[in-house]
């Protein structure tokens, strides 16, 4: 086997990759909208090209990234949205997949109801990787972000489930609504099973290997996989129990996990991300000349009607359902309050919000693989029913959302003033630094009281000074951002100095260790733990002074 095309190929990709992030953070513009441009772009010109393989991107590519996400998502807030969460990514899937299927039935020449049902369900979710990619980048609050976390996570269960479904009755398996619904519920229902059963066994392997990073980091790369494993052994939803077990095992990781595993597993984790939504971005642009080529055996008015169809109701009955679900009744839009007064809260979605989530509807990798594994014949030896139509479809789908809307997503989000209020985070992290100090300053009290003789006083009181300094300096912070009145946090000189005059202590040190490595008083092995030692206390410092 000849690897030098191989290599290059792969430093290739990832120069491409980075070159995009940073074009991207120099621009503002959002990678997932550049990097299929890209994509499209390479594949025309001679060279390797990269088919999509539905299989190897469901079992090596989406789980990684599933539970990245996951991991990133917070249980308490999607448990809070619930209600919300699932009428996006049950209801609303089930509706796209239906009238795309009857649209198809109706007006497009050669297609089936059941050919449109699973075209319908393979654009119907929207890919969480890709809508948070660019909500992110637009800055969108913490309430938003939540609720396209919890849709995305859990939308796939939903469109794979009916995508099944619909694959069987097209190539001509009887088809049976009871028992379609029965075979949903049960790989709902078995996937949210495997996904706690994997994070149980997690948690019980993290404690014992909470005091080496590198194992617990490993354990932390197989879960996705182990976890869709179970799933597709057990005929359930893997998809579903990768995100069930990354969002258990990251609503339990601050408890169970180390400091240093975390350090190590959020960084690896970063790499991770940063690799394979590159990749998957690149791969999607790629697949558009090789699908075109498909459709030489198809009407120019199909295809347009087909398309036509298809993006259309991706695009208009999104935030149809959104205005649809705001007039619901009042009540319908309240939760209880869990902090034990009784009292409803509500929840309502205000009209800008409606524009921003209507708009939010990215859709990626997961429409592509899915609609990739639609197969070639039928059960009776006649080709799959429009599937050449159908991949196109998909393809224009993806990336009119991705590129479409990607790009004009920012400008949108600023237009409407919708952006995260930086100066109330940077509020509420203050307050919870306060709070967490004055924990440790009462703790430091009891353990004094205790009378302990190898605790004496002359111990705790310097740990108790520096605590009390810290709360100090959190509570002058706190009364500047309360008395803030402008969109973003205050600026503080004093404590832009101070983060000043700590950084130049840390480069003093560090570079004071290394002129004794080079005069060979310090070995290598000293340098590097001195190193990890200033690393920690410079990772404390903020990027942005401003914003702290």
């Amino acid at each position: 086997m000849d690897v030098e095309p191989v290599l290059i190929f792969v430093l290739a990709l990832i120069a491409v990759v980075a070159v995009v992030r940073w074009v991207a953070g120099q621009t503002g513009l959002p990678a997932a909208a550049l990097l299929p441009i890209i994509g499209i772009g390479y594949a025309v010109l001679p060279g390797p090209n990269i088919p999509l393989d539905p299989d190897i991107v469901l079992a090596f590519v989406l789980p990684p990234l599933l539970y990245s996400a996951a991991l990133d998502s917070s249980m308490v807030a999607i448990r809070r949205n619930l209600r919300t969460v699932v009428s996006l990514s049950v209801v609303l899937v089930l509706l796209t997949a239906l009238l795309i299927g009857l649209g198809f039935a109706w007006f497009v020449t050669g297609a089936t109801l059941a050919a449109g049902i699973a075209v319908g369900a393979a654009v119907a979710p929207p890919d969480p990787v890709a809508a948070l990619a660019v909500g992110r980048k637009a800055g969108l609050p913490p309430r938003i972000i939540t609720l396209i976390q919890g849709e995305g996570l859990l939308n796939d269960a939903t469109a794979l489930t009916v995508l099944s479904v619909a694959v069987a009755a097209a190539t001509g398996d009887r088809f049976s609504a009871p028992a379609a619904l029965g075979q949903f519920l049960l790989a709902a229902a078995g996937g949210v099973a495997a996904g706690a059963l994997v994070a149980f066994a997690v948690r019980l392997l993290s404690r014992p290997l909470s005091g080496d990073p590198i194992l617990a980091n490993a354990v932390s790369l197989a879960t996705p996989f182990g976890a869709y494993l179970l799933g597709e052994v057990t005929h359930v939803s893997g998809v579903l129990a990768v995100v069930v077990a990354g969002l258990i095992v990251g609503h339990h990781t601050p408890r169970s996990a180390s400091g240093a595993g975390r350090l190590q597993t959020s960084a690896v984790w970063r790499l991770v991300d940063f690799l394979l939504e590159g990749f998957v971005f690149l791969l999607i642009g790629q697949q558009l000349p090789e699908v075109i080529r498909g459709l030489a055996g198809y009407e120019a008015a199909t295809v347009v009607v087909a398309v036509a169809i298809t993006v259309g109701v991706t695009l208009l009955l999104r935030p149809l359902w959104l205005v649809l679900t705001l007039l619901l009744p009042g009540v319908l839009h309240t939760r209880w309050n869990r902090g034990g007064t009784g009292e409803r809260a509500s929840v309502r979605w205000t009209g800008r919000e409606i524009v921003i989530l209507g708009w939010a509807g990215t859709r990626g990798v997961i429409s592509l693989a899915a609609i990739f594994t639609l197969p070639l014949v039928t059960e009776t030896g006649a080709r799959f029913p429009a599937r050449d139509l159908l991949l196109f479809c998909t393809v224009v789908v993806v990336l009119v959302t991705l590129v479409g809307q990607g790009l004009t997503f920012a400008p949108m989000v600023r237009a409407l003033g919708l952006r995260a209020d930086d100066n109330d985070q940077a509020l509420l992290r203050n307050e919870a630094r306060a709070a967490s100090v004055a924990a440790a300053l009462t703790a430091l009290n009891e353990l004094e009281d205790q009378g302990n003789d190898d605790i004496s006083g002359q111990v705790i009181e310097p740990m108790r000074e520096q605590l009390r300094a810290r709360l100090s300096r959190y509570r002058d912070r706190l009364s500047l951002l309360r008395d803030n009145d402008s969109a973003g946090p205050p600026i503080s000189p004093q404590y832009e100095a101070a983060l000043h005059v700590r950084r130049v202590a840390i480069d003093a040190q560090r570079e004071e260790c290394l002129r004794w490595r080079d005069a060979g008083r310090l070995s290598d092995e000293g340098l590097r733990v001195l190193e990890r030692e200033l690393d920690l206390e410079e990772r404390l410092l903020p990027d942005r002074p401003a914003r702290r």
